[in-house]
């Protein structure tokens, strides 16, 4: 069975950081291949944030957070976490860890690309 564990999150201040982790078990590759991050603000819909080409390590960032998110994995921990600095209110949301069934990346995941979803992790960053 499929699952996706999230850790991580909080609240903040604007400026400061958080680091989210997407524990990741079940997967058979190219299922799982393909991981990324999403995040749904009330009142609006989900996007993505950043994914990862998990074979190659490439890597795609939504224009919103390019030079503040990272993206990374920990192969042998079978993680994948999301490093967020200068945090800004409007970065206020809950961050979903998501994986999908890929042979490569080319662009930030989008909703339809995902199998599998994690349970959603709250951001909230206060001015």
């Amino acid at each position: 069975q499929v699952y996706l564990a999230e850790s991580g999150g909080g609240s903040v201040q604007a400026g400061g950081s958080l680091r989210l982790s997407c524990a990741a078990s079940g997967f058979t590759s190219p299922y799982g291949d393909c991981m990324g991050w999403f995040r749904q603000a009330p009142g609006k819909e989900r996007e993505g944030v950043a994914s990862i080409y998990r074979r190659g390590g490439t890597t795609y960032y939504a224009d919103s957070v390019k030079g503040r998110f990272t993206i990374s994995q920990d192969s042998a921990a079978n993680t994948v976490s999301l490093q967020m600095n200068s945090l800004q209110p409007e970065d206020t949301a809950i961050y979903y860890c998501a994986a999908a069934y890929c042979y490569a990346l080319t662009r930030v995941l989008r909703r339809f690309d995902i199998n599998t979803w994690g349970q959603g992790s709250q951001v909230t960053v206060s001015s």
